[in-house]
């Protein structure tokens, strides 16, 4: 699916009749958005928030963020009426008897804060659940500003947004993309919903781009990490779990955390092909297998690159991997790579993987070059 094949969907769906409540979600299938393969910026994982809402009468603002689907029970009612699971707003409702229906202004917003700040390439929209109760379109803006702004600094009249995703009609019950074009750097959402309604889950998918004035006080860091701006490039398998796991914050907490391919037969091993932060020197390795007891990697192996087509050297050998557990190794006198390679063998998973190293002058020189103009 290209860019400009993003389907759109309007209008309401069918009223839930039982069984599935997903049978008939409207959504693009297996393969996803075109944009779907990129991180989501707005990952709760990664420290993403919503920060304010003008309303969430019926469900809380925080549940556009929830890193799972959209839950749904037919039977669940609460004091305020059907408990969803997203943000949903009151009815909102004209000036009097006459204007009975609110003005073509008037809407409802939400502001979120990005875990990641990054350039944006699409975002998701998703409606699951809400057929008859999803706003007639949404909009959706974006902002720099630096530091920890409160809700009120966001809205302060001096703070420029620039539109992401014009005021554009979508359905209910379906996930609704949009391709973004807007080459720089965003740290903050406002997310328009007109005139009212509900939203299950907000998804914003995009490249880290990190501050370089952050890692160069650092020092050393996780060159791999997703919050420092690594990114999974390419993998062999993605059949249990996605291989960007392993460059998700903190430790695994149960199996499907990490990264597990299905089971091999014959020849061959799996892998995955990570972008680092920029040009570095890697100096301390970690693989951790994690709750991956029965079905861990054998063995696994490091090789890194200069660039997008030099030649694959060798950092670790292939080594013996133990099941549910955090093996740590340092390298010595390791070239300066942009991009790293693991190998495990013959299949299997791992639970997280971390590089711990420093940039090059020129890796940090590109960095800052980068975050300057991020579209280069």
């Amino acid at each position: 699916m290209t860019t400009g094949d993003i389907p759109r969907y309007t209008g309401d769906a069918g009223p839930y009749g039982g069984g599935d409540p997903y049978a008939d979600y409207r959504t693009p299938g297996p393969a996803g958005f075109p944009f779907a393969h990129l991180p989501d910026l707005a990952d709760r994982r990664l420290g993403a928030g919503v920060l304010a809402a003008n309303d969430e009468f019926f469900a809380e603002r925080e549940n556009l963020l929830k890193p799972e689907a959209a839950h749904f029970d037919p039977e669940a009612f609460g004091h305020k009426g059907k408990i969803m699971d997203g943000w949903e707003t009151r009815r909102r409702r004209g000036t009097d008897g006459d204007h009975p229906f609110p003005a073509e202004e008037d809407h409802d917003w939400a502001l979120i804060r990005l875990g990641a700040p990054g350039v944006i390439h699409g975002i998701v929209v998703d409606t699951a659940h809400f057929r008859g109760n999803y706003p007639q379109s949404v909009s959706i803006e974006g902002t720099c500003v630096e530091g920890s702004p409160s809700p009120a600094e966001l809205l302060a009249d001096d703070v420029e947004w620039t539109p992401l995703v014009p005021r554009t009609a979508i359905g209910g019950h379906a996930a609704n993309g949009f391709a973004v074009d807007a080459a720089r750097r965003f740290t903050h959402l406002r997310l328009n919903q007109h005139p009212d309604g509900g939203i299950a889950r907000l998804r914003v998918h995009g490249e880290v781009v990190p501050a370089p004035r952050w890692l160069a006080a650092l020092g050393t860091f996780d060159l791999a990490a997703l919050e420092n701006g690594g990114q999974v490039e390419d993998a062999s398998d993605r059949f249990y779990s996605s291989p960007t796991n392993t460059i998700q914050p903190g430790r695994s907490r149960k199996m499907d955390d990490g990264w597990e391919t299905r089971r091999r037969r014959g020849s061959g091993n799996d892998w995955v092909r990570y972008r680092l932060t920029e040009q570095s020197v890697i100096r301390a390795v970690e693989i951790d297998t994690g709750y991956l007891k029965g079905n861990s990697a054998g063995w696994a192996a490091l090789s890194g690159r200069d660039g997008e087509s030099g030649d694959w050297t060798e950092l670790l050998p292939r080594t013996r991997l133990q099941p549910d557990t955090v093996h740590r190794f340092l390298l010595h006198d390791a070239p300066a790579v942009t991009h790293v390679r693991i190998d495990i063998f013959p299949d299997g998973g791992i639970a997280r993987l971390r590089l711990h190293g420093s940039l090059t002058p020129e890796g940090t020189a590109r960095l800052e070059a980068r975050h300057r103009e991020p579209g280069r």
